[in-house]
């Protein structure tokens, strides 16, 4: 094909049923990693994709791998590895949606966090694609309930994020236990020596496609950052959004939980929001998506996987309320506004500890972004007043007959022995009770900023990061976690004599508690038990989930540790 023709998806050999489908999504022409990488899947190659997240891999492996697949047949014949719960859904949904005419065809998720039992019940049905994360794949595999041997292809997606976690070990686990004669397409945006191990040890001559990241912002945005002090966040916010008067705005948040909390404080406010994320079924997302556009509501509060695609005229404003820990995270968020020309406004929250993550953002994508304040209290309440100021200017434009209030409001004032402008003023103060026109002070930032993290002189004595994390000989992980999180202490039934690391510990709570490796503290291992500091308050049915999980094979059975 020349570079100057307009490549489509029906100039690749793929069935007339997965055709059909992608035109009613709406696909009309390839990305450039789905350009390269379908005819050399639909060849039978082994594949090793480097691109970053966001590229349209997901179509890229999917739609020729899926060509290939026996509907007739029961057995296992697609597997893909994703490193997270999110992901492994993400990927499962797009499958499902390129699949639907493929008659007999059956998708199935395999991740932590997620009942057994229903899991169990879903593998005897025969699904002939399964999406899933490495230690629930593991789980599996061990209980002699997944079988693969009749597997056409394997997929590793997000490969360096699989290594990150500490899954390498159960990702070369599962390999070992596929068929050697399977085709094998690996996609990662970068290439550790690890990972470029796997693809010389599992792999079969692997073709390589590589898609150059676009981290570069575009200029029609305007991008600045709130160094988090004074004023709690959830306060920053609400000024924020109280001075925004045009368009709509995307508030995201790290979790599925936080959007849902998030959006019931800022409805009691008084904002017209909702929320966005993975927990709705398809339906409520796109309705949720047509009352923003429509203007039903002026505010989503979104995950980054569910916001995905979202392209709203509305959106003027992003707010980056848990600051991404990936550049490339970022340039999606923000995305979300300025799109076709248009201007937009992103800012970025950035807590003391996470200078690091703001200074990487702006290495990678070579934009400086420039520290804000905050509206102050004198600019809100100057706001809220000629806000209300408009509203009567409105009502006194109607040329309403006032002549039947007028002489309710004297009889009112007579009745409770106070003046008409008495009067006056107490109805200005309920109509007000939720947003006051007096704030009160604003609390005072510190004025010495908190140290960078790793400043100072390390203690000798204490293990290095690197080895540490890596579930060295120490058996001790030096904590990440956030500043100004409470930890508890939890023990869990599994240690050094049970082959667990601390990478293994990381990923499985991470998997199974659906929850972020910047949130798990200090863990120290021992020779039959663990501790692991976690985030006070663990929500009860996460807790009792963790107690039933596994962890190298191991029960986790964990608990509060008393000392």
């Amino acid at each position: 094909m020349s570079e100057t023709s307009r490549v489509t998806f029906e100039q690749f050999a793929l069935p007339h049923s997965i055709l059909k489908a992608i035109s009613e999504i709406g696909f009309e022409t390839p990305s450039p990693i789905q350009e390269k990488t379908i005819p050399l899947l639909l060849e039978g190659n082994d594949v090793l994709g480097l691109a970053q997240t966001g590229t349209g891999k997901t179509a890229a492996f999917a739609l020729p791998l899926l060509a290939n697949i026996d509907c007739q047949s029961n057995d296992v014949q697609l597997l893909v590895l994703a490193p997270t719960r999110e992901l492994a859904n993400q990927v499962c949904e797009a499958i499902e949606s390129f699949s639907q005419y493929l008659k007999g065809l059956k998708v199935l998720a395999l991740y932590g966090g997620s009942d057994y039992g229903s899991q169990l019940r879903a593998l005897r049905k025969g699904p002939q694609v399964i999406v899933g994360t490495p230690g629930r794949l593991i789980d599996h595999l061990d209980r002699g309930k997944l079988k693969l041997n009749n597997l056409k292809a394997l997929v590793l997606d997000e490969a360096d994020e699989m290594l990150r976690m500490g899954f390498i070990d159960d990702v070369e686990r599962i390999m070992r236990d596929t068929p050697e004669d399977r085709q094998t397409a690996l996609f990662s945006a970068t290439m550790p020596p690890a990972i470029r191990k796997l693809t010389s040890s599992y792999m079969s001559d692997p073709v390589e496609v590589k898609i150059a990241a676009k981290t570069q912002t575009v200029s029609n945005i305007e991008q600045r950052y709130w160094r988090v002090g004074g004023l709690n966040k959830f306060e920053a916010l609400a000024r924020i959004l109280e001075v925004q008067t045009e368009g709509a705005s995307i508030i995201f948040s790290r979790t599925k939980s936080g959007t849902a909390e998030l959006a019931e404080k800022l409805e009691a406010r008084g904002f017209r929001s909702a929320a966005l994320n993975g927990d709705m079924n398809q339906h409520l997302r796109e309705r949720t998506v047509e009352r923003l556009k429509s203007g039903q509501i002026d505010v989503v509060v979104a995950t980054d996987v569910a916001a995905r695609g979202l392209d709203v005229e509305r959106i003027t404003l992003v707010v980056n309320y848990d600051i991404p820990f990936d550049a490339e995270a970022y340039v999606h968020r923000i995305g979300r506004t300025g799109r076709a020309g248009r201007s937009g406004k992103a800012i970025l929250f950035v807590g003391g500890r996470e200078q690091r993550l703001l200074r990487n953002i702006e290495r990678t994508t070579r934009h400086r972004i420039e520290e804000m304040q905050l509206p102050s209290r004198e600019e809100i309440e100057t706001h809220r007043i000629k806000a209300f100021e408009a509203k009567l200017a409105s009502i006194a434009e109607q040329q309403q007959d006032l002549s039947d209030y007028q002489e309710i409001a004297t009889n009112l004032a007579a009745s409770l022995n106070i003046s008409e402008i008495e009067l006056a003023t107490l109805l200005l103060m309920k109509a007000q009770s939720g947003r006051p026109f007096k704030l009160p002070p604003d609390p005072q930032r510190r004025d010495k900023r908190e140290p960078r993290e790793g400043r100072g002189r390390r203690d000798e004595r204490a293990p290095r990061r690197e080895r540490s994390e890596r579930g060295g000989e120490r058996g001790e992980r030096r904590s990440r976690r956030r500043s100004d999180m409470d930890m508890e202490t939890y023990r869990i039934d599994a240690g050094r004599s049970h082959g667990v690391q601390i990478k293994h510990i990381v990923g499985a709570i991470a998997n199974e508690a659906d929850i972020s490796s910047e949130y798990i503290g200090h863990i120290q291992l021992f020779d039959e038990h663990s501790t692991v500091e976690l985030p006070t308050g663990m929500p009860e049915g996460v807790f009792k989930h963790l107690r039933r999980s596994y962890v190298r094979s191991r029960p986790m059975r964990i608990e509060k540790y008393k000392p």
